[in-house]
């Protein structure tokens, strides 16, 4: 039987100098190359920078209450997806119940108007 050959040393730290660059450089080049989001604003034209800086505080408002909200779904022992739907199925009760209520008033408030004006029904 022939002897076994040996181990090729120079094969396997090509393959360890390989592993290590893409693993280390795929994500350094990524990092290095994303812009910043300061550099995107540069680049927009004067009229979208400005709507941009406008609207900026009012997503992060939105962002920062949709955190809130999920931190307090996330508090329950029902699924996410399920404590959402219940929340949305009562906020559409409450938005009705506000919607007749309106309508409720409006009502009165004809009422009122004709009572005061002498064309009672």
């Amino acid at each position: 039987m022939p002897p076994k050959p040996g181990i090729n040393w120079g094969l396997w730290s090509k393959v360890i100098v390989g592993g290590v660059v893409i693993s280390v450089g795929g994500p350094a080049f990524t990092y290095w190359l994303t812009p910043t989001e300061e550099e995107l604003r540069a680049r927009y034209n004067p009229d979208l920078r400005k709507r941009s800086l406008e609207g900026r505080e009012e997503r992060q408002q939105e962002f920062d209450e949709f955190v809130t909200r999920l931190k307090a779904y996330s508090k329950s022992d029902k699924p996410i997806w399920t404590v959402i739907k219940e929340e949305e199925e009562r906020r559409k009760k409450a938005e009705l119940e506000a919607g007749r209520q309106t309508l409720k008033e409006a009502d009165a408030r004809r009422e009122e108007m004709r009572k005061e004006a002498g064309l009672e029904k």
